[in-house]
Parts: structure tokens; C-alpha cells; sequence
């Protein structure tokens, strides 16, 4: 059924496409198709939890031969376009949806934690696998603060109509040397009181209701 609905939604439109047509495409009936999944946003919520499946299979090779920061974190950024690349001409129809800050489909939702904390979890590896010596308070929040950077980057890929996407690999690796930098620099004692009012910002934000 997943597999029916991306397909449709790349023909006919995330907005377009109903459970009952995904269901008679996919030979289902609509009973059955509402026992797996309750809603559209139920099948995308599928579609998420197994993107971040196939994302850690991809970066698997890379987090397990480097050691260098910026290598793993390059190689795991190019592995996210690689896995998404399949989805690439039905991304911008979704993205529609999906950057409503009330939708269920925001990368930010409730509904998406699960898919928001496997990704997290991928750039937490990043870090601890590393050989990077990173300021103790920045290694806390850094995965967190890479996945809100790599949504930055799956923006620009949604709407990158380069042959291949290849603006957005050589804006992967134009980012990469810079941010590997910064971590670096954040290890200097005349850096440090900005790095903490950088965090405390961000923490203070995050704490917001």
C-alpha cells in the first residue's frame, strides 16, 4: 500500500489522491486499508519511519570505516540524498503539505518524532564515532543542531531542478569543511562564553511553550 500511494502521489498529487483509491489501486480493500493505516498522514508516517531505516543502511559503510568528522558527516549527508532521490519528482507536491507548522506531516510534529528521533539518532553516531575533540556542552546538543541543518539542505533539494540534484552535493560539500571548522573553533577558551549563549538560546527556545 505504501509503495500505491507514493506512486499516486507523484501522479496525481499528495491533495488529489484518497485512501479509497490507494486501496483500489493496491487491489485492498478500503476496510482493509484503514485497519493498517488510519489516514494518508498514517501512510506517510510509514514512508518516514522506513526513509530513516534506509538512510542508517546507506550511512552504515561511511559511520563504520571514517573516523574524521567531517568525512562521516559528509557521507552521511550524501547518503540522505541518495535514499530520498527515488522521491525526488513527488517531493515538492508533498513539501506542501508537509511545511504547514499544524500538519501531522511536519518533520516537527508530534506525529513525526519517531522518524525526527531515528534521524537524530544517525547524527548523534556521527558525533561519538568521531575523532573530533568537540566542547563538551556542543557535543550534547550537536545531532540535534546537525538535523535541523540537514532539513536545511533537504529544503534546497526539493526545490534543486539541477540534472541529478547536483547543487545540492556541492552544497553538501561546501558546508561540510565550514561546519567541521566551527566545531573546532568551539574547543577555544575565547569562544566559549558566545558558544554558551549560543546553547542557552537555543535551549531557552526549545523550553518555550
Amino acid at each position: 500500500m505504501l509503495e500505491t500511494a507514493l506512486r499516486l502521489f507523484r501522479e496525481r498529487g499528495y491533495t488529489e489522491t484518497t485512501m479509497r483509491a490507494i486501496a483500489k489501486e493496491a487491489g485492498v480493500a478500503v476496510g482493509n486499508a484503514y485497519y493498517y493505516f488510519d489516514s494518508k498522514e498514517h501512510l506517510i508516517q510509514g514512508f518516514y519511519d522506513r526513509n530513516q531505516a534506509a538512510h542508517r543502511v546507506a550511512a552504515e559503510p561511511v559511520l563504520t570505516r571514517e573516523k574524521d568528522f567531517a568525512a562521516r558527516l559528509r557521507g552521511v549527508l550524501h547518503a540522505g540524498i541518495d535514499v530520498n532521490e527515488p522521491y525526488h519528482s513527488f517531493a515538492a507536491t508533498f513539501f506542501k503539505s508537509a511545511a504547514e507548522p499544524s500538519s501531522p506531516l511536519s518533520p516537527f510534529s508530534r506525529e513525526s518524532s519517531p522518524a525526527r528521533e531515528a534521524a537524530i539518532a544517525i547524527f548523534r553516531d556521527v558525533v561519538e564515532g568521531s575523532s573530533a575533540k568537540i566542547d563538551p556542552e556542543l557535543r550534547k546538543e550537536l545531532p540535534e543542531l546537525l538535523w535541523l541543518g540537514w532539513m536545511g539542505v533537504v529544503l534546497f533539494w526539493v526545490y534543486d531542478r539541477s540534472p541529478g540534484q547536483r547543487r545540492t552535493r556541492r552544497l553538501i560539500d561546501g558546508i561540510v569543511p565550514l561546519i567541521d571548522r566551527l566545531v573546532g573553533l568551539s574547543r577555544l577558551r575565547v569562544l566559549r562564553p558566545a558558544l554558551r549563549q549560543i546553547l542557552a538560546l537555543i535551549d531557552s527556545i526549545q523550553r518555550d511553550d
